[in-house]
């Protein structure tokens, strides 16, 4: 397994006349990811950009080993122990099965785990509460207010009939906001029809059913097993007429319709300056309140609109009311592609 090392400089302390140099501390931190897309590879960048910004603020030195583990668990078990072997200051994982595995694995020990990703921190078992997590875990979560997409499908589709949801029953992030999407649907007496998928073959043959079962929408949560399948569906639901509604940017940068939820550049900075509070500054994770955020930006794939023949401006108008903010992206397979 191939290792990639990124030390992170951190400025020395200004020289001041006739005062001897000030040695700059030295902080090792294994982040680990869970798979590759876009949403998981901005929160990584903006966590290692920001403690490059950190490290010359404060003084001190982040030496910072990242791996990514392409969601295989044997994988994810062989970085996290080359981790502890590296005697790492602290760990990040990033989503909530390598947070869950973190977590386990420093039980008993005192390495910090940082989170980031994680939609239901409390559910998952990581912290006993948001505002005190009670043990060695704190982080970053992207929980994702699911009734409020369903209210943008309903603005953009009033008559909407059948709703699909598209979801990796294997994905923690899934469970909560599945379970909201049906209770919200129950209640509006909407029907549903649930389609799944493990693998990005598996989700293919999921898209093409819910294509067949003839639903007006599909929904998928903050779920990483669509969002790595999503280049290769999204114009199944072009062609079918189907927008996808999902929760994460990342989603509508690789061709669905809409992505509602947080900004996961922010996510990865916020996790960053987590992580420099408890390593430079001293904080306790057991009393560091888990970071949530505004769900309020809807990201609009504008070639996704036109191909399933809507209006963006009348789109926007009717997103606006339900949103602090309206986006447009258009499709790549990342965000660099797109600010080149």
């Amino acid at each position: 397994m191939k290792k990639r090392m990124l030390v992170i400089a951190a400025a020395v302390a200004a020289s001041v006349m006739m005062a001897s140099p000030v040695m700059a501390d030295d902080f090792k931190i294994g982040i680990c990811n869970y798979v590759d897309d876009a949403s998981l590879n901005q929160i990584v960048d903006n966590i290692q950009s920001r403690l490059e910004e950190l490290g010359e603020e404060k003084g001190v030195t982040f030496d910072v080993s990242y791996d990514n583990c392409n969601a295989d668990a044997s994988v994810m078990e062989q970085i996290i122990s080359d981790f502890q072997a590296d005697n790492v200051d602290l760990m990040v994982g990033v989503a909530t099965p390598v947070a869950m595995r973190m977590q386990s694995a420093t039980e008993g020990t005192e390495t910090p785990v940082v989170f980031s990703a994680v939609s239901d921190p409390v559910g998952s078992g990581l912290v006993d509460s948001l505002d005190a997590p009670g043990a060695n875990t704190t982080g970053t979560s992207d929980y994702l207010d699911t009734s409020s997409i369903m209210k943008l499908i309903q603005a953009q589709n009033p008559d909407v009939k059948k709703i699909g949801l598209l979801y990796d029953v294997g994905q923690d992030s899934s469970t909560t906001a599945i379970q909201e999407a049906k209770d919200y649907l129950d209640k509006e007496g909407i029907e549903y029809v649930e389609r799944t998928g493990t693998t990005t073959d598996e989700v293919q043959l999921a898209a093409e059913a819910l294509i067949a079962d003839g639903v007006d929408a599909v929904f998928t949560p903050t779920d990483n097993t669509i969002m790595t399948a999503e280049l290769s569906i999204y114009e199944k639901f072009i062609d079918a007429g189907i927008p996808h509604y999902t929760g994460a940017d990342s989603f509508a940068l690789n061709g669905a319709f809409v992505g509602y939820g947080v900004d996961y550049a922010n996510l990865g900075q916020k996790t960053a300056d987590m992580i420099a509070d408890i390593l430079v500054d001293g904080a306790k994770p057991a009393e560091t309140a888990v970071e949530t955020f505004d769900n309020g930006t809807a990201t609009v794939n504008t070639e996704t609109c036109e191909g399933l023949g809507l209006d963006l401006e009348t789109i926007k108008k009717d997103f606006e009311p339900l949103c602090t903010q309206v986006n447009e992206i258009t499709t790549a397979e990342n965000f660099d592609d797109i600010e080149k």
